[in-house]
């Protein structure tokens, strides 16, 4: 598989599906700019892990629900390793409670993070990508955008935001060779999913055809397929990876 040129940014990139996602680019030969919010120590030894195989990468921190930290993002990853080619939209966070209980920054934080942090992060970078008439933008939704769940409802509706932006920038970029596409996980054995309850987990578990949770390198793969030369006539679309979850 080969990747199209340029430098991967890959947000939320300190852990879990994000970890995963930028080993495998970097894997693969792409430059790769790993964000993170906090964890500067996680970020840093992603850095290190693909350093050590021979990689380029550099951790950059900045808070993508702000639209200057997001430009300054994209500013310090092409300025540090060259061009951005490949953006991977994959930080957020989660809030969880039902509706009424739901308190209103609860909704807006999740909102800011998940939905406008993948606005702010493709306006930034397409600019890059229109002049150079290539990119790949990969973003990270849920099957819970597209089946909705008891208790996220926060959640729920900015990953089916982001699954509607998806199918509509993929529309208006289509003609400058740049591709837009979205990742649904469904339960992905990350560091996030191991706080539920075993029961839940078991639940879950139960409901998966393929009868085992995902792992966070499934879907770094679909990923950086989507990322890929072999995937230059695939725009607009939503990639369950769920183990049939949702079907």
């Amino acid at each position: 598989m080969v990747l199209i040129p340029g430098t991967a940014v890959v947000t939320g990139a300190s852990r879990g599906i994000g970890r995963a996602i930028a080993l495998e680019l970097a894997r693969l030969g792409a430059p790769v700019a790993v964000n993170y919010a906090g964890r500067r120590e996680a970020a840093q030894e992603v850095v290190d892990l693909i350093t050590a195989r021979g990689g380029r990468a550099v951790a950059i921190q900045a808070d993508v629900a702000e639209p200057a930290e997001a430009q300054r993002l994209v500013g310090e990853a092409e300025a540090l390793l060259g061009p951005v080619g490949i953006l991977v939209n994959n930080a957020g966070i989660t809030r969880d409670n039902l509706l009424l209980r739901m308190k209103e920054e609860d909704w807006e934080d999740v909102l800011k993070t998940n939905l406008s942090g993948v606005f702010h992060c493709t306006q930034a970078a397409l600019r890059g990508m229109l002049k150079r008439r290539n990119g790949r933008i990969i973003s990270i939704a849920s099957i819970v955008g597209l089946t909705g769940n008891a208790g996220q409802a926060n959640y729920a509706a900015a990953k089916a935001g982001i699954i509607g932006f998806t199918k509509s920038v993929a529309k208006e970029v289509a003609s400058r060779g740049i591709t837009v596409n979205a990742v649904a996980p469904g339960f992905i054995a990350t560091e996030m999913t191991g706080k539920l309850p075993v029961e839940v987990q078991e639940a879950y578990r139960n409901r998966i055809p393929l009868g085992r949770f995902g792992e966070p390198e499934d879907v770094a793969r679909a990923v950086a397929f989507l990322a890929s030369e072999e995937a230059a006539y695939i725009t607009g679309q939503v990639l369950a990876v769920d183990g049939g979850l949702a079907l």
